[in-house]
């Protein structure tokens, strides 16, 4: 066992050790992954790999650079490592602390990288990181190789026996699977880049201050807990137009904003907004731009208190009229209109109305939150092409505690003259209803859950661009859920759900 830690050195310090190796005239080879359940397949990759060289050094990708959804990588870096080193054929191994090889690449400076056969074509690498990764090793003298073998799929081979769906939801999967190939998939999502996108509705900034408990104060019923730090997001709107700018290239938005003295903090909403997001703010003169500010236990993630700074009535006079003339000159250039509607002032009765005339596709997302319990309701609006919101706003939206789940989204669907609505159930996945298609319910794939804060925001960000499009009923809830599995691994709206994690995390899914 010693023997395999000696193996195991820190990639700073590897760096090193193959300067000195050059120097004695051996040629260093380099491969990289993350290589989560070990197999014949990688041995034989290995064994390959090491013919261009003398010294094989494998690198694999630290735990929170894996970006394959709930659960992954089953096996923790430390043991990945240590299986590794176990083979006789490494002669180093290193955990990574990013995402890809490059950084490494240009530490190591190996003389081969050395990567898998299902690599060699290009044009099948969305991630466009293989490009990268051959200018990378190229920059340092080293060259991109390919082994030629037998291969095997650690997704497949983990599905089919680590994975811990039950029997309902592996039966939705290989059935999904067998109706849509995943280069289909990718295909359709593909072609949603060129839609042309506005997004309107309130800006919100999340903070978490992250605490850890005390104990009971010694004069008052309530636990003490000490501050340790702090972090802030972009949410609400800001963090939907986020999400949406990583499936569409033209992304506008339109958000009010609190006083236009507040500089520091609009700059940070500015540089928290990606860079192909056309932002149109309008500043509310009366109040700050709302903050949720969240006590969260810094180990657990449990939220112990919210304090919201807000001012939560509808806007008026010039700043209603302002925002009117731009949405009037401007709203029939886009395919498609999301609005986020959290019931925070900016959306009032005569710019919903001209929203519903004049959106030549309009989607919707009526939150129900703690400031407006029982009054924002979708029913507000006359007319909407794609209502998306969770199990107990459309209890909220038709009166009704009791009744089955399909009812109601089918009495929403009639009353708002739909094409398309959407429930999110949690754990119990989703439900969607349209006419033509009729119910499709949808099972949850997540099983841990690190934030569900942002993650109906992101579910609906990627399913409005898919119905809008005309993707088929089951395809887009399939897709809204595997998007909720990913965000609720992520801490509120630290990042929005990337596009290639998606894809990545479909890919697992339907291997």
């Amino acid at each position: 066992m010693e023997d395999i830690h000696r193996k195991i050195v820190k990639v700073e310090k590897l760096g090193g050790v193959c300067s000195k190796l050059k120097t004695k005239g051996k040629k260093i080879v380099h491969c990289h992954g993350v290589f989560d359940l070990l197999h014949l397949g990688h041995i034989r990759h290995f064994k390959l790999a090491k013919k261009h060289g003398d010294i094989l050094i494998v690198t694999i990708t630290k735990d929170k650079h894996v970006k394959r959804g709930p659960g992954r990588p089953v096996f923790n870096e430390h043991l990945r490592a240590e299986a590794l080193a176990s083979l006789a054929v490494t002669d180093y191994v290193s955990i990574i602390d990013s995402p890809t090889a490059i950084e490494c690449l240009g530490i190591l400076k190996p003389d081969f990288y050395v990567k898998g056969s299902e690599y060699r074509k290009k044009e099948g690498d969305i991630t466009g990181k293989i490009s990268e990764e051959e200018e990378a090793v190229k920059t340092v003298g080293g060259r991109l190789v390919f082994t030629d073998d037998i291969t095997f799929s650690s997704s497949k081979l983990l599905n089919k026996y680590l994975d811990v769906y039950p029997p309902r939801t592996v039966k939705y999967l290989k059935a999904i699977g067998k109706k849509y190939s995943i280069d289909f998939i990718t295909e359709k999502l593909c072609l949603l880049k060129d839609l042309k996108v506005l997004v309107i509705g309130d800006a919100i900034i999340d903070q978490y201050h992250y605490c850890t408990p005390m104990g009971k104060s010694s004069k008052e019923h309530l636990v003490a807990n000490r501050y340790d730090s702090e972090e802030t997001f972009a949410g609400g709107t800001l963090a939907t137009a986020n999400n949406i700018a990583n499936l569409c290239k033209q992304v506008d938005l339109l958000t009010m904003l609190g006083k236009e003295d507040e500089d520091s903090l609009n700059d940070f909403i500015k540089s928290r907004l990606s860079p192909n997001i056309t932002p149109v703010f309008f500043y509310r003169p009366d109040v700050g731009t709302i903050i949720k500010r969240r006590f969260v236990n810094k180990d657990s993630n449990r939220k112990l208190f919210e304090i919201c700074y807000m001012k939560d009535d509808s806007i008026f006079g010039r700043i209603e009229t302002r925002i009117l003339k731009q949405i009037e000159k401007t709203i029939e250039n886009y395919d498609l209109v999301v609005v986020s509607d959290f019931g925070h002032g900016l959306l009032t009765k005569r710019i919903i109305d001209l929203i519903c005339a004049k959106a030549k596709y309009l989607a919707l997302n009526v939150q129900t939150n703690s400031a407006n319990i029982g009054f924002n309701l979708v029913t507000k609006y006359p007319r909407v092409n794609c209502v998306c919101v969770d199990e107990m706003e459309l209890r909220f939206a038709t009166h009704d505690k009791f009744s089955d789940l399909r009812t109601l989204a089918r009495k929403v669907y009639h009353d708002l003259k739909c094409q398309q609505v959407i429930a999110t159930r949690g754990p119990h996945g989703s439900l969607s209803y349209c006419e033509t298609a009729g119910y499709h319910e949808t099972p949850a794939f997540a099983y841990r859950v690190v934030d569900a804060i942002g993650a109906g925001d992101a579910f609906f960000a990627f399913v409005a661009p898919c119905f809008s499009a005309g993707l088929p009923q089951d395809l887009v809830s399939f897709v809204g859920n595997a998007v909720g599995s990913l965000a609720v691994q992520i801490v509120c709206n630290r990042e929005p759900v990337k596009f290639v994690d998606l894809i990545k995390y479909i890919t697992r899914l339907l291997k």
